[in-house]
């Protein structure tokens, strides 16, 4: 059986650098425009890049709020397709999985 306050530590730190790098992009999202057409485009190319890097780090934020929230109600490890325990190898590898490696 996996140790859920090890990895509930472990997603904790986890969901401690993501927020603070989604906080760093959005500072970096909020700058004005260079007066320069040719900069602006620069920026604007940039501004797609972080936001796209933005939209994946929320979804992990999400969720890693979701696994510790399942670890808190005590249903953390359990598909929550089937119903069947999820292998610890697989919490390992992925410790915010949702389901076993057959019903993924």
């Amino acid at each position: 059986m996996i140790d859920t306050d090890t990895v509930a530590a472990t997603l904790t730190a986890r969901l401690d650098e993501l927020t603070h790098r989604a906080e760093d992009i959005e500072d970096d999202l909020r700058h004005p425009l260079e007066a320069d057409s040719a900069e602006q485009a620069i920026d604007l190319a940039d501004d797609e890049a972080l936001a796209g890097i933005d939209d994946v780090i929320r979804h992990e934020i999400a969720q890693i709020r979701a696994a510790l929230a399942r670890i808190a109600d005590g249903s953390y490890g359990t598909c929550t397709a089937c119903g069947e325990e999820i292998a610890e190898g697989r919490l390992k590898a992925l410790p915010a999985a949702t389901r076993c490696v057959n019903c993924a």
